[in-house]
């Protein structure tokens, strides 16, 4: 008999999901903790609340899932994917966010997230997405795909997706290197003579950087495009100042 509950206790061992939780807001990241830790298949190995130590528990704790905020102080949540991805680390990543979008969850797939949700979902719709996750499945726009289902998917997005990525191997955001350092620029309140000077180019050419990016956006001036890509977490007031500027 007891040889028989030993080899019990193993087995669900081996089924249980480790899960790293990350989000820069305590009340909110412990309200997800407490809500998982009453599930029997889930064990919480670590939480953060800064992206930079986020990838580093990634890859030191090596967890089944970790369940990323998409805009995180320092590095954020889709770039710890798109890190996460290229490092083949084993993890598998779960973006939420409060600005709930078909285009954010395009951009979550594209960087290698393998579900995407708001965070206003229920505690148990969060489980269920985690337990799909960790079969090997994706969640993204309410629908649990398999790796095929969501190739499609993402074809039919990017088919229908009013602006373009210029730089394919940064697809967590919509803009050039260029068009990010300017934004980076104009986050930090620069005028465009200002900008000009300091990445030395040209004032037409800032202009046009800044036009650009209000078109991609789908903004009519700098102030909405600043707070456009601080809520989806493509800068940060934080790391303006030196993040695409050096």
């Amino acid at each position: 008999m007891c040889n028989k509950n030993q080899s019990i206790v193993v087995g669900f061992g081996m089924n249980e999901i480790t899960l790293l939780i990350v989000d820069d807001h305590p009340l909110f990241r412990q309200g997800v903790v407490d809500a998982l830790s009453l599930e029997h298949d889930m064990r919480i190995i670590a939480q953060s609340a800064a992206g930079d130590e986020a990838l580093e528990l990634i890859r030191t704790k090596k967890p089944t899932i970790a369940v990323l905020d998409v805009n995180l102080p320092g590095m954020n949540g889709q770039q710890i994917t798109h890190q996460v991805t290229q490092d083949r680390l084993p993890t598998r990543i779960i973006l939420m966010t409060g600005y709930d979008d078909v285009e954010q969850a395009l951009h979550a797939a594209l960087a290698g997230a393998h579900g995407y949700c708001s965070k206003n979902i229920e505690p148990q719709t969060l489980s269920r997405i985690i337990r799909d996750v960790a079969e090997g499945k994706f969640v993204f726009d309410n629908n649990v795909f398999s790796p095929h289902e969501l190739d499609i998917w993402i074809e039919e997005r990017m088919e229908g997706a009013r602006r373009s990525y210029s730089e394919p191997g940064t697809p967590f955001h919509p803009l050039s290197d260029r068009e990010m350092e300017v934004l980076g620029c104009v986050v930090r309140g620069l005028s465009n003579k200002e900008i000009a000077s300091m990445l030395g180019i040209s004032h037409q050419t800032v202009k046009n950087h800044v036009t650009a990016v209000l078109r991609k956006f789908g903004v009519e001036d700098r102030t909405q495009a600043v707070v456009y890509a601080l809520k989806r977490g493509w800068v940060t007031l934080k790391d303006a100042d030196t993040r695409h500027l050096e």
